[in-house]
């Protein structure tokens, strides 16, 4: 059975990352009507796609899974260190 991120409760992903920095961004504005449109033809909001492209390129570029736990912890020792 596959299931789509509306499927799921509001919040319920909230436990595996914190959602509390912004990335403002300028676009093209007929990009934004296409890729709003593509979105919701999936019924996922543009943030979602956004941080699963982001997730993907951080995965890419460092080769290995994404994990916030991780990251967290490797700023935490080099704000101390």
């Amino acid at each position: 059975m596959i299931m789509s991120f509306a499927s799921f409760p509001r919040g319920y992903f909230l436990a595996l990352e914190e959602r509390t920095a912004r990335l403002t961004i300028l676009i093209d504005p007929r990009k934004k009507e296409v890729f709003e449109r593509l979105c919701a033809e999936e019924d996922l909001t543009p943030s979602q796609v956004v941080r699963r492209l982001m997730r993907s390129y951080i995965e890419s570029r460092t080769g290995k899974p994404w994990s916030p736990e991780e990251e967290a912890n490797s700023s935490s020792r080099r704000k101390s260190g």
